[in-house]
């Protein structure tokens, strides 16, 4: 649990220091005010990186460095700076050791919803492929390394579409083979964590919205997954002509899609902005569970104008899954989130 912060010339800070509660964290003020920045920095100090902008684009306008420092409950100090001049870098200190980056064991476990996160259920395939994605990396080991192996392999193939010759398909075959074995490797992976995922989120949709509406995940893969190796290698091989006028390797696991299903209809074609907002709330909470098995600590949470949009039994249910962790919460009007908590929450007010 983070216990203070200090940002410096950090997004809209100059210089502001924020003292947190370990439980739950209301930062309200009006619109521009900074609140999402304050979860932005947060998410900076935890992982290293923003999820909405560059580096340089966290650095206030003119300011030759940024620095966030911070304190967890345990008194272990953390601090990242950014330096624009005389070259642009970035470092990270923990405890007085210093690192070029931040490799999973260094980052704190963390969770975030935002506005633009709704569009996980009704937005592009690549988007839900992400998310799959980047909960594997978080929690299997190694998952990362095949990640980029597969992207760098897949982009190699595409290349040689580019080039048209008459070895084209001798000089694909060995990419071909790894591009095969590798997405085998990642379908096995999306596959068990999405059949993990589906046993729990009927009943957690449930409890959240109090509907009878039957949520399934499903993952459309092509083949099946035990033997997928062996499947796309003779799809790559067999298409090897088209994938060259199309200029773009046409199957992979990078061409697949993770299917949330209401009562067997497609999401994106059945649901309400506020059973989106459900559902993905949903897929949040396993998020938290999933972390905090594999870490052995608690995530932290972070939720962007999370009760917007929610009727108050959404509101209230929601809540219930919040106990255990130490969250921040960013709202116009701070009464719309106390009404929902009969515990003490710190109020971080922003703004005029």
């Amino acid at each position: 649990m983070i216990a203070n912060l200090r940002a410096q010339h950090f997004r809209s800070y100059s210089d502001e220091i924020f003292e947190f509660d370990p439980g739950i964290n209301i930062v309200v003020g009006p619109n521009a005010s900074g609140k999402t920045n304050l979860l932005e920095a947060i998410l900076v100090v935890a992982t290293g990186s923003s999820y909405r902008a560059r580096d340089s684009e966290l650095l206030q306008v003119d300011a030759p460095w940024a620095r966030l420092d911070s304190q967890d409950t345990l008194g272990n100090n953390r601090t990242v700076k950014l330096i624009r001049e005389p070259l642009p870098g970035k470092s990270y200190e923990l405890d007085g050791k210093v690192y070029s980056r931040l490799t999973l064991p260094h980052r704190l476990p963390i969770v975030l919803f935002e506005p633009n996160h709704l569009q996980l259920l009704v937005g592009s395939p690549e988007q839900r492929r992400v998310y799959l994605d980047d909960l594997l990396e978080q929690t299997v080991s190694g998952y990362g390394t095949l990640r980029r192996q597969y992207k760098r392999t897949l982009a190699q193939r595409n290349s040689l579409l580019k080039q048209a010759g008459a070895s084209l398909d001798m000089q694909l075959f060995p990419w071909n083979i790894r591009l095969s074995e590798l997405a085998g490797q990642i379908v096995r992976y999306r596959s068990q964590l999405t059949t993990e995922l589906n046993a729990e989120i009927g009943g957690l949709y449930h409890d959240l919205s109090h509907s009878a509406t039957d949520v399934r995940l499903v993952y459309d893969s092509r083949w099946p997954a035990d033997n997928y190796d062996s499947h796309l290698l003779k799809k790559l091989e067999a298409s090897s002509e088209l994938d060259r006028l199309r200029g773009f390797t046409s199957a992979g696991p990078h061409r697949e899609d993770l299917l949330v299903l209401f009562d067997n209809r497609p999401a994106a074609d059945v649901a309400s902005r506020g059973e989106t907002r459900t559902a993905v709330l949903a897929l949040k909470i396993l998020e938290l569970g999933r972390l905090q098995a594999v870490h052995d600590v608690a995530p932290l949470l972070l939720l962007d104008d999370v009760f917007s949009e929610l009727d108050g039994a959404r509101r209230r249910a929601l809540t219930n899954y919040l106990k255990d962790y130490q969250t921040f919460i960013t709202t116009t009007d701070a009464d719309v989130v106390l009404q929902h908590f009969t515990e003490t929450c710190h109020i971080l007010p922003l703004g005029s």
